[in-house]
């Protein structure tokens, strides 16, 4: 139940405090070794990041598990990793992330932001250096990856997806509420923005721009953040978000495949880039007019 001055008990501030320093604490090294490896190739640091990033993924997660566990002294069930909810938002989890990205094409080629290639010069500059033999036909590859985008990717993506999902909306967000629907969407979506600090200083998402990228970050998790906090409340299960996160990590990118090489990724042609909001924040106002946001775990 909310209290009338708009704040979290004082009990959950310490616990949430905890969690807090814990999934930070847990992810952030990890985040930050390939800055440690430096000197090394550079296949040997993109094989690092890959594995340090992942492993990170996974900190909220266990924070969420080791405070409610042996911090509140909870049952673990009490995240909700045994439920499921109404299947029809598992459609909504794989799907709309799908449009989301399509829309993200869209916007930036209206913006002027990036130019359709017909010829997928993407796809062909990774191939150079191959021997022909050896090279299936560009529009096989294209039409594999897209579909192994939008159907094995969001469920491979999905377990690594709930080391976050289980954190920030399976614990964090029901322990925000208190603090009124929008707040605790708002304030959760910062916050995992934040936590992606360390990577985004090391050009993820938005290379070239540590302190910006930074700022879209946080902007990017809200967003995304409104849209998985639905999922949440609408489900009452860490899973619905995780699946759509995972799609959404499946997705984002898909739409460089489709446009000229040289775009600058930090303003457009995916769906961490600016043109990419447009279309989360559409459907946001979407779920606002029809009443699907804001909502409670009680209703």
């Amino acid at each position: 139940m909310a209290r009338a001055d708009g704040q979290a008990p004082t009990g959950a501030q310490g616990e949430l405090a905890r969690f807090l320093v814990l999934a930070f604490g847990l992810s952030w090294p990890l985040f930050l070794t390939p800055l440690a490896l430096a000197g090394a190739g550079s296949d040997v640091q993109q094989s690092i990041r890959a594995a340090t990033y992942s492993l990170g993924m996974f900190g909220p997660g266990v924070a969420a598990i080791i405070t409610t566990r042996w911090i509140a002294r909870r049952e673990l069930r009490t995240l909700n990793l045994g439920r499921l909810g109404p299947k029809r938002f598992y459609l909504w989890a794989w799907l709309l992330p799908i449009v989301l990205a399509l829309a993200a094409l869209l916007f930036t080629v209206l913006v002027g932001a990036g130019r359709l290639d017909p010829t997928f010069a993407v796809i062909r500059e990774g191939l150079e250096g191959l021997p022909e033999q050896e090279i299936a036909p560009v529009g096989a590859i294209v039409a594999v990856q897209v579909l192994a985008s939008m159907t094995l990717a969001p469920l491979i993506n999905t377990l690594f997806a709930m080391g976050e999902e289980l954190g920030w909306r399976g614990y964090l967000l029901p322990k925000l509420l208190p603090l009124g629907t929008w707040r605790a969407i708002l304030l959760s979506g910062a916050i995992w923005g934040l936590w992606h600090a360390p990577a985004i200083v090391q050009g993820h998402n938005y290379p070239g721009q540590p302190v910006l990228g930074i700022f879209f970050m946080v902007i990017l998790s809200v967003l995304m953040g409104a849209i998985l906090s639905w999922l949440y409340l609408e489900t009452r299960s860490p899973w619905a978000p995780a699946l759509a996160h995972g799609a959404l990590n499946a997705v984002g990118g898909l739409p460089l495949v489709f446009l000229e090489p040289g775009l600058d990724i930090v303003w457009g042609g995916t769906l961490a880039a600016p043109v990419g909001w447009i279309g989360m924040a559409a459907f946001i106002a979407w779920l606002v007019y029809t009443r699907r946001l804001p909502r409670t775990l009680a209703e």
